[in-house]
């Protein structure tokens, strides 16, 4: 079975390295077969006589845009399927670049796992009244939010919140606080009491 979409390909370099791809709410191991400046290719492999290859394709026909982790490159992001091809036990991916980030380990300091980048509404408890905020980026363990006013708040902070495209809602507790010059506050929250191993969508990716 193949599933192909036309591309023009810059030069692509050959080489073994080893990552993670999250779709279908499982992490998948992959290795890297080869690399270019806009894509990859991937290979995973799949068990013998199971429903791993309908289930891939069942899944890519859902949607066709991934989550990729390769930490030995230091990249982390979304990707689009362009090409998925059946090799004896093995599946093999043509994944362009959509939304990666380098140098991620960098990023990953003060953090163990994966965040997403996602922009979606959501509504948040703050000094007693509800104030909109707009997700910058969600993971198996807080969100990344910004609402658009300045919010005087403290980390420690423990309050509610609501965000329905994971269907989220409950305790949070505010880790940091930014006030952004355009008057927008960036906040960092972590999840209180929320199944962290289980969120629809969201890899773990840890480090």
């Amino acid at each position: 079975m193949v599933l192909d979409v036309d591309v023009n390909r810059p030069y692509r370099k050959n080489l073994i390295s080893h990552g993670l791809i999250y779709m279908g709410g499982q992490e998948r191991e992959i290795t890297v077969k080869n690399l270019s400046l806009t894509g990859v290719l991937v290979e995973s492999r799949c068990e013998p006589e199971s429903s791993d290859i309908k289930d891939i394709f069942n899944m890519l026909s859902a949607s066709a845009t991934i989550d990729l982790y390769l930490p030995e490159m230091r990249l982390a992001g979304e990707a689009e399927v362009v090409r998925v091809d059946m090799f004896d036990n093995y599946i093999v991916l043509a994944l362009e670049f959509k939304n990666v980030v380098y140098d991620v380990d960098n990023q990953f300091y003060k953090r163990n796992v994966y965040r997403k980048n996602m922009t979606a509404p959501g509504k948040i408890l703050l000094n007693g009244q509800y104030s909109d905020f707009t997700a910058v980026n969600v993971s198996v363990e807080g969100i990344m939010i910004s609402v658009a006013e300045s919010v005087a708040v403290e980390p420690g902070y423990i309050t509610i919140f609501e965000f329905e495209k994971l269907g989220l809602d409950g305790e949070i507790k505010v880790i940091w606080v930014e006030h952004i010059a355009d008057g927008r506050t960036l906040l960092g929250l972590e999840y209180m009491y929320i199944e962290k191993t289980a969120i629809k969508g969201i890899p773990r990716f840890s480090r």
